[in-house]
């Protein structure tokens, strides 16, 4: 059991991993058992990607969303009747939270007595058995998980299988839920879930389809990964007149829809997680007239403020466009701050819907090459605090400096990033160190002069003599000196005779 637990912390993202943990803390610190439900854990068992987090509590779910606000997470709307908060956590992670309940019909097709439950209750109250399995986030029985109606069984022969004869007549906007599902999903309807299905359109049910309950799938729709395949199965099925005629007679605008599903992909490729049910929307209405696109989400149950946000859009993406290719961000830096706090959105119809190649150049930069650098700009700051230089404001204002060049193309390079990084703080590069003068080797000692030889010069001359005195000293020195001495004796008697002959 706990396998599960694992596999799904395996696959939140960070975001959604502080969300559903401060969801656990809040619910245990009020008493209320809570646990993970339907599309989270359908999507877990599937490998599909964890869109939201829906999270059901045996308690009033208003307490726990109060506190959320507080930590920063923004509450989009709140049925008090059904205490269900659509909720938008700190981080941008969607999700929801539901009191645990049971839905109780006094006969087919009336509207439900609601009755607070258990989560078992409320599990096999659900519409298709895929959409009702639980983990419990409790900590007496943490990644337990509850498969009352053996839906687990039903996602491993990939089908979708309505828990009651009465799904449809109960709640006919689960019509084009269950299409919706195995569409997206590639499951087939279960046989019987089938001939209920069938019997349920010759009926006419779909023509007994809330408009708010109608809204609500449209919505569901701009959300999905692959819409066409929806929108086709429900025109196949003669179900878009549920959602109004005027789209059942104009049909979706499947070209706009094809790229912006291409630009998904292409926002995911680039690391950047895309939220585009407003374009999407748009582009499920783009052959409708204006004045055509506002009757449907008026009738599909959007209110005043949601359908202004939708009507919109267009115009305020191009006030975007046209700030985007000014002269004022002409600058890579400027640029790359501006997209940067542009909604993905807006981004992604300008990719989609633009022909202007000023705009779709800096955003196709600021995705593939100016948000790597940004990514990058740790390595900056670790090469300044290298050189020695504190952190501080000063620190992030030339770091961010560095960034601004790189954007232009310069300090790419370690060593061009380094000198950049020494000239903006001031940091002098450290003088080389010289090299110690070499000492002269000792000459080899002269041989001694021989004798009558000329003195020495004057210079050097105390040491010279010194040197020449070792040498008298020298046996062979000595021998020869006698040997001078004996001829400087000899000559001077045969010159004495010769002297004493001539007085004679």
């Amino acid at each position: 059991m706990p396998d599960y637990m694992f596999l799904l912390e395996s696959r939140l993202s960070p975001e959604q991993r502080a969300a559903m943990m401060r969801v656990q803390e809040l619910s245990a610190a009020m008493g209320f058992n809570v646990y993970l439900t339907g599309g989270t854990v359908r999507d877990l068992v599937t490998g599909a990607s964890l869109r939201d987090l829906d999270f059901t509590v045996e308690g009033n779910p208003s307490k726990i969303a109060r506190e959320l606000e507080k930590g920063g997470a923004k509450i989009l709307s709140e049925d008090e009747k059904l205490r269900q908060v659509e909720i938008l956590f700190a981080g941008d992670s969607d999700g929801s939270i539901s009191a645990a309940r049971d839905d109780h019909y006094v006969r087919p097709g009336t509207r439900p007595e609601i009755r607070w439950s258990t989560i078992m209750e409320d599990l096999r109250r659900r519409d298709f058995s895929l959409n009702a399995i639980a983990i419990s986030l409790n900590p007496a029985s943490r990644g337990l998980l509850l498969d009352p109606t053996n839906g687990l069984s039903d996602i491993e022969r990939a089908e979708v299988r309505a828990l009651t004869i009465h799904s449809f007549t109960n709640q006919p906007a689960r019509l084009l839920r269950v299409l919706r599902f195995a569409a997206r999903m590639g499951f087939k309807v279960e046989a019987r879930t089938q001939e209920w299905f069938d019997l349920a359109i010759e009926r006419d049910l779909h023509h007994t389809i809330a408009p708010e309950d109608a809204g609500a799938e449209l919505r569901a729709v701009a959300r999905e990964e692959r819409p066409a395949v929806v929108l086709k199965e429900w025109e196949e099925h003669d179900l878009l007149e549920a959602i109004h005629p005027v789209l059942a007679k104009r049909r979706p605008d499947y070209d706009a829809i094809a790229r912006l599903m291409k630009v998904r992909e292409d926002l995911f490729t680039a690391g950047v997680r895309p939220k585009l049910a407003t374009p999407m929307m748009l582009a499920i209405l783009g052959r409708l007239k204006d004045r055509e696109q506002s009757s449907v989400l008026s009738k599909a149950g959007f209110r005043a403020a949601e359908a202004d946000v939708i009507l919109n859009f267009e115009k305020e993406v191009l006030a975007d466009q046209k700030e985007l290719i000014g002269r004022k961000l002409n600058a890579p830096l400027d640029a790359y701050k501006f997209l940067e706090k542009m909604p993905v959105d807006r981004i992604g119809y300008i990719l989609a819907e633009s022909n202007n190649s000023a705009a779709l150049s800096k955003i196709r930069a600021y995705l593939h090459k100016w948000r790597p650098i940004r990514a990058a700009l740790p390595t900056v700051a670790n090469e300044l605090e290298a050189l020695g230089y504190a952190r501080g404001a000063k620190f992030d204002a030339i770091v961010e400096q560095v960034f601004g060049m790189q954007l232009a193309g310069r300090g790419k390079t370690p060593e061009e990033r380094i000198k950049t990084l020494r000239k903006l703080s001031g940091i002098k590069e450290q003088p080389k160190k010289k090299e110690k003068e070499k000492k002269p080797a000792k000459t080899a000692e002269k041989p001694a002069a021989a004798p009558g030889a000329a003195p020495a010069a004057a210079k050097g001359a105390p040491a010279k003599a010194a040197q020449g005195q070792s040498h008298k000293n020298h046996p062979v020195m000595l021998k020869q000196a006698a040997k001078h001495k004996a001829a400087n004796e000899q000559a001077k008697h045969a010159s004495g005779g010769k002297k004493s002959s001539g007085r004679k």
